[in-house]
């Protein structure tokens, strides 16, 4: 009779979904990541999943030194993120920052839109998240409610549309923020004060020019707003930095601003805002682009 060989080989386990997809980062929420529709019930990835999975890392690549730096003097680290709609980034941060970081540490989504304020809290509440919150205001308003701390460690506002992204800058001067994330969306209030000012501004100087067509005056509108921006955070004592978000090719709003309070000389940068502000004819636009009243003398 013929004997059959006996095998002590041990079956190999299954490949976990780490393993299978390397673009999750280990210990990420799956339940997270199928909720948010980046990963497929079946716990794949499309291709655009993964660009948009690629779009929210790169992003996090930036805040996640942050966070970390606040967490040196504090855990119990304070984000609010304006604009949040489906709150994308507000998750993933908390699910690979905050989780367990601090009893109190806590990620707010600013958001207009109550359906999804009311979407994100449940499913905060059904992953037990406990630090986050949403708030069905306008980041105007958040600046003034008293359903948020007195101060802010870090602030967020990723294609907060128009003005928003001004307010987002005012409520973070106001909560004293430590760092800033900005990516600037269209933002149409300087370039119609340009167009308005145009008449009497051509013959005034050459550099008129470079806003004298509609279309130019439109685009030069979008980039003095963000210089002004960059002017007005320094002259508050912030470092900024200004990059371009690398993946995000499809967006022509992909410009990155951050700002870090290091209690810089305000003087010169708020002379420069004035004298932008003075050059182009936008004087009437001060209040939004203030500075501190010391900031002139120091």
């Amino acid at each position: 009779m013929k004997q059959v060989k006996s095998t002590n080989a041990t079956k190999k386990p299954a490949p976990t979904v780490y393993e299978l997809l390397p673009e999750i980062k280990p210990g990420q929420s799956i339940e997270l990541l199928k909720e948010l529709h980046i990963l497929t019930r079946e716990g794949k990835l499309n291709q655009d999943s993964r660009r948009k999975l690629k779009q929210v890392y790169h992003l996090v690549q930036f805040i996640e030194p942050l966070v970390k730096d606040v967490q040196q003097d504090h855990p119990n680290v304070t984000l609010v993120d304006h604009g949040a709609g489906k709150s994308y980034l507000g998750f993933i941060l908390y699910d690979l920052l905050f989780k367990g970081k601090g009893d109190d540490a806590h990620i707010y989504g600013i958001e207009t839109r109550e359906e999804l304020v009311q979407k994100s809290t449940e499913l905060a509440q059904r992953l037990e998240f406990p630090g986050m919150s949403f708030l069905n205001l306008s980041v105007a308003d958040s600046t003034v409610s008293r359903q948020l701390p007195p101060t802010i460690d870090v602030v967020t506002a990723l294609h907060a549309c128009n003005t928003a992204t001004d307010d987002a800058i005012d409520f973070a001067l106001k909560k004293h923020a430590k760092h800033i994330v900005l990516v600037p969306c269209c933002q149409a209030e300087i370039a119609s004060v340009l167009r308005k000012n145009k008449g009497k501004d051509l013959g005034r100087s050459v550099l008129t020019e470079i806003w004298r067509h509609p279309i130019h005056t439109r685009e030069f509108g979008s980039q003095i707003t963000n210089v002004l921006r960059c002017l007005q955070l320094e002259a508050h004592g912030y470092q900024v930095t200004v990059t371009e978000l690398v993946g995000w090719e499809h967006s022509m709003k992909n410009e990155l601003i951050v700002a870090t309070y290091k209690n810089l000389p305000r003087k010169r940068p708020a002379e420069r805002l004035q004298q932008v502000l003075a050059e182009l004819g936008l004087e009437e636009m001060a209040p939004r682009f203030y500075t501190e009243s010391a900031a002139l003398t120091d």
